[in-house]
């Protein structure tokens, strides 16, 4: 067999430049192959860099249009508000996500808090009236701004809710207005900066923004059909369903569900004597006291007429009572004015009842129905025994 051979310790040089004064031409040719060969390294070197940078650009946009997608999925202004808050801060590995509105009037608050979002998604998403500040600050914000030394405008408004890093300004525009801003935060500096590309952010703020405008549309059509047109209360139809809600969470929690029904005392004199104007604002009135009483937690409701009632959630047989107490209270404490008619001592009658659904109840619906019929028992105790007062069904309605 032959012995394996021993490695030669030669090492290849590289070439070397003709010698003598005969090869100034090959040494023109060798130092210009030289160069040809230094410019090619370099051309690969950048191809493999355009290469890299393509395959991020398309991760970026495949993703990019994987959330936009999300976003025009959302079938509520609830489950649109989550996934720009939560689903966006998860899919980028943001640290905040927050949602700054030209909202003067607090409607998206308050058509969101009508669909239950939670505390935790509201908590990001606010109204700014120094939005045209801010983005006359972030040089008009017509394209998303990116960096991390923020004008003292945009400190303001973002308060101290900032995380610092760096951040995203996302303008939501639609027509000739900006619904908002969106921004993300991220602690690391160096993840927005003012030289990078913005084209997907700027689109996916163009997409957010067509859905905002969309689900806000969505909740006021649902609002208005669940809506007492006069006073602005919830009506029968939203009581009946949030009260079947109300009592499968309270068997899910082994928890009760108070109603109390109110009456408004004399209401039919009032009408005849200051004519139906005047009715309609006792009736907004009533609202308005009621409102004031109430938890946000609870439901006020115009049940029809003069009748109105109040969903306590997770309420006890003392909450119904304190809170009926606080109703009266409320009520006979001041007059309603009535415009050009005067004024008008108002009462109310209260009628109250809780139920506290079995393990093994699984119709809402009857029980729903048992628990307006005990309520409304009571109120036709509390209009036997005088007006001006409220009782409270002795026993829970199972």
């Amino acid at each position: 067999m032959e012995p394996p051979r021993r490695p030669s310790r030669r090492t290849a040089a590289p070439a070397a430049p003709p010698r003598g004064a005969s090869d100034t031409r090959a040494a023109r040719d060798f130092a210009r192959d030289a160069g040809a060969e230094g410019e090619n390294r370099l051309l690969r070197a950048r191809l493999v860099e355009l290469a890299e940078a393509a395959a991020r650009n398309e991760a970026l946009l495949a993703r990019t249009q994987e959330r936009e997608l999300d976003l025009l999925r959302a079938s509520s202004l609830a489950e649109l508000l989550e996934r720009t808050i939560d689903g966006l801060r998860e899919a980028y590995q943001l640290d905040r996500v927050t949602l700054l509105l030209n909202d003067p009037q607090h409607e998206v608050r308050h058509l969101a808090t009508g669909e239950h979002v939670g505390h935790e998604i509201l908590g990001h998403v606010r109204h700014e009236d120094r939005l045209d500040a801010m983005a006359l600050a972030l040089g008009g914000l017509l394209k998303p701004w990116l960096g991390s030394r923020l004008p003292a405008e945009v400190v303001r408004a973002l308060r101290s809710n900032s995380v610092g890093g760096s951040y995203a300004f996302l303008p939501l525009p639609r027509a000739d207005r900006r619904l908002g801003v969106l921004v993300f935060e991220s602690r690391d500096p160096a993840r927005f900066t003012a030289d990078l590309a913005s084209d997907f952010l700027a689109h996916l703020g163009v997409v957010a923004a067509i859905c905002l405008e969309n689900a806000v549309n969505r909740a006021r059509l649902t609002r208005t059909g669940v809506t007492d047109f006069l006073t602005g209360f919830h009506n029968r139809r939203y009581l009946n369903a949030r009260l079947r809600e109300e009592l499968a969470r309270a068997q899910r929690t082994a928890g009760a569900v108070g109603l109390l029904m109110i009456d408004v005392d004399h209401f039919k004199r009032i009408n005849d004597s200051h004519g139906h104007l005047a009715g309609d604002v006792v009736l907004k009135e009533i609202a308005r006291r009621i409102a004031s009483q109430i938890r946000s937690s609870d439901t006020g409701a115009r049940f029809g007429g003069d009748e109105f009632a109040v969903l306590l959630g997770g309420g006890r047989a003392g909450d119904l009572e304190r809170l009926a107490g606080r109703l009266t209270a409320a009520m006979s404490a001041s007059p309603v004015a009535l415009g050009g008619e005067g004024s008008e001592v108002v009462t109310l009658s209260i009628g109250g009842a809780l139920a506290e659904p079995s393990p093994e109840e699984r119709d809402y619906r009857t029980l729903a129905e048992r628990l307006m019929a005990e309520a409304d028992a009571a109120l036709y105790r509390a209009k036997s025994a005088g007006r001006d007062r409220y009782v409270i069904a002795e026993r829970a309605v199972r």
